[in-house]
């Protein structure tokens, strides 16, 4: 039988790929392996955050309790309100007027704190009034108070100009008035009862 001249070859068909030749290119870099704690560590750290998330609670709650608290109310006693603002006064010895108003009102509002007398809203005469009935001075107090009064109301309506030494003299009364009236923080001495026994006389030498 005859056959062609030129025989056509046909190359074999190239083998299949295989998945290690095919995955080349989706090789990523491997991962360092997550250490998993061992045995009771994670009950631990479960802790440390719980003990952290109530201390933060109770400093949160502390803070906010602070925020509503009302700031404390500082008290001044009368008297010591009193010697202040008779101090403050000697800054205007150059001014008799304002001088005289200043340390007579002074006095009148610390005996109306101290004593519960309606001195600020009364005139002199009706003031000195009232305090000649009441037992809460003694009678060289009322009458160096009046007096005081008195030399005041010269200065704040009779137009009257004292020099300093005089303006200092009524400083120094006001301020030996606040001074003797003001509450003792000694506690008042018990009178000795009929079976006290009397102190010894001092032995003879």
């Amino acid at each position: 039988m005859a056959t062609n001249g030129s025989a056509l070859i046909v190359p074999p068909p190239a083998p299949p790929a295989t998945n290690a030749v095919a995955n080349t290119a989706d090789i990523r870099q491997v991962r360092a392996p997550v250490v998993v704690p061992a045995g009771w560590a994670w009950v631990g750290w479960a802790l440390g955050a719980l003990v952290l998330a109530l201390l933060a609670a109770w400093l949160w709650r502390r803070w906010r309790r602070r925020q509503a608290a009302p700031a404390p109310v500082i008290v001044i006693p009368p008297h010591v309100r009193a010697r202040d603002r008779l101090r403050a006064a000697l800054e205007w010895l150059g001014q008799p007027e304002r001088f005289c108003v200043l340390v007579s009102d002074t006095i009148r509002v610390y005996l109306e704190e101290r004593f519960e007398l309606r001195a600020p809203e009364r005139t002199t005469e009706e003031f000195l009034e009232e305090l000649q009935r009441s037992p809460l001075l003694s009678l060289s107090q009322k009458r160096s108070l009046a007096d005081f009064l008195m030399r005041c109301d010269l200065v704040k309506f009779a137009r009257y100009e004292p020099g300093e030494p005089e303006l200092r003299e009524l400083y120094d009364a006001a301020v030996r008035l606040v001074e003797e009236t003001e509450p003792s923080l000694a506690p008042p001495l018990e009178p000795a009862g009929p079976g006290a026994a009397a102190p010894a006389a001092p032995a003879a030498p």
